[in-house]
């Protein structure tokens, strides 16, 4: 299993038990109140030292995953009930019979931040950053080539991140950056969204709602665009 992790570097060793034992957190092959192994047999098992096992633990622990008692076992915690956003890649990724009931969640958050988003951007964006939005949404290319989808989504990402920036809450910025790091880990496929960026007009309406000044209209045209993937992910 791991000869590859010896060979790499001690902080990527660590990384990589960590990683291993989080997917198969996730996955259900530890149920909450499970034991993990001991450090001993971590090490055996990942052929690292056991140095790298107990940095790869505390990250878990930091992360809301185990829970860990001096002198006596590690104990997985149920992590919908611990854990924060930045397991969302594991959980996209994750696949199985959860995976359409994880992408519904993911949309519905989305939209629901998304559209609270462009309302606050709209109120607390300095004019300036308002009105480049619909210069950025302009600059999505039209759906004429299947082909490069790839090219109008990122152009429409960068619609959102210039949204959510000018929202001006963090709390909406770490989220958002915790969905686009599931979608970079190749848990969400960015087709998801496809009713939404393949609507040019309509980005750009947002955008111009929100370069006016005008809250409730951004907050209602949000909603109307983000809702599009709710339904398809259904």
């Amino acid at each position: 299993m791991s000869s590859s992790i010896r060979s790499n570097p001690p902080r990527l060793r660590s990384e990589a038990v960590h990683d291993r034992l989080r997917r198969a957190i996730v996955a259900g092959q530890y149920q909450p109140g499970d034991a993990l192994p001991s450090e001993r047999a971590l090490s055996e098992m990942h052929r690292v030292n056991r140095h790298a096992v107990r940095e790869a633990i505390k990250r878990l622990q930091q992360a809301g995953l185990v829970q860990v008692t001096h002198g006596g076992a590690t104990r997985v915690l149920d992590w919908r009930e611990t854990a924060g956003l930045d397991l969302l890649a594991d959980l996209a990724g994750s696949g199985g019979d959860d995976l359409r009931t994880v992408l519904r969640s993911v949309a519905e958050m989305r939209a629901t931040i998304g559209a609270d988003a462009a309302r606050l951007c709209a109120l607390n964006a300095p004019s300036e950053a308002r009105a480049a939005l619909p210069a950025l949404a302009r600059a999505i290319p039209a759906p004429a080539d299947v082909r490069r989808y790839q090219r109008r989504f990122d152009a429409y990402e960068a619609l959102w991140a210039a949204i959510v920036r000018g929202s001006g809450n963090v709390a909406y910025r770490l989220a958002f950056n915790s969905l686009v790091g599931a979608r970079h880990g190749g848990g969400i496929d960015p087709q998801l969204y496809a009713a939404e960026v393949d609507d040019r007009a309509a980005a750009i309406a947002l955008a111009e709602a929100i370069a006016a000044g005008d809250p409730d209209l951004a907050h209602a045209r949000a909603r109307e665009l983000l809702q599009r993937t709710v339904e398809a992910s259904g």
